[in-house]
């Protein structure tokens, strides 16, 4: 019950960069953005024929430690800190789980945060092109689309993969 809980923070923690600098006063919560970043990633690691478990497993959880640590822009927390930040709240989140279900979920928090799986570059690069998808919804929303460039930017520079870019392309400021 305790990881239940813990993890219904994310409804509760809103993007701060849609705050910070769009001024979006009721912006996604990281559950909704760790919703959709699973969605996409379950279409193209099937797509992909990558191991959707896997991929699934590292989208659910690639935000879980948010629910301790609160979300943070990269301008805020990056690098080796947040790694370590963000690891040790994942310890904690999973502390009271069964055994073989932290071993699990460390297994995949891990994978992701090491990026050297084909599965884990896939969720990496989702992260980034959902929030160019989000970025381009707001702008398109307030009616300027040069509002999503920087957030654009940021993950044009992370997302590599064809097929990823295609979709990425399409929400192109």
């Amino acid at each position: 019950m305790q990881f239940f809980l813990m993890s219904g923070r994310l409804k509760g923690e809103m993007r701060r960069g849609w705050v910070k600098k769009l001024g979006i006063s009721r912006p996604e919560s990281v559950a909704d953005h760790s919703y959709r970043t699973t969605l996409i990633t379950m279409l193209l690691s099937d797509s992909l024929r990558l191991d959707t478990g896997r991929t699934m497993r590292m989208a659910v959880l690639h935000d879980l430690p948010e629910a301790i640590v609160g979300d943070a822009t990269p301008e805020e927390r990056s690098g080796t800190h947040k790694i370590d930040v963000e690891t040790k709240a994942m310890e904690e989140i999973l502390g009271e789980l069964p055994e073989e279900l932290i071993a699990l979920y460390r297994a995949a928090w891990n994978e992701f945060v090491e990026g050297a799986t084909e599965e884990a570059r896939l969720v990496r690069q989702v992260d980034k092109l959902e929030m160019a998808i989000q970025a381009w919804e707001y702008a398109n929303e307030r009616g300027d689309p040069s509002l999503a460039q920087e957030f654009w930017d940021s993950a044009r520079e992370q997302v590599e993969d064809a097929p990823i870019l295609e979709l990425l392309f399409q929400v192109e400021p």
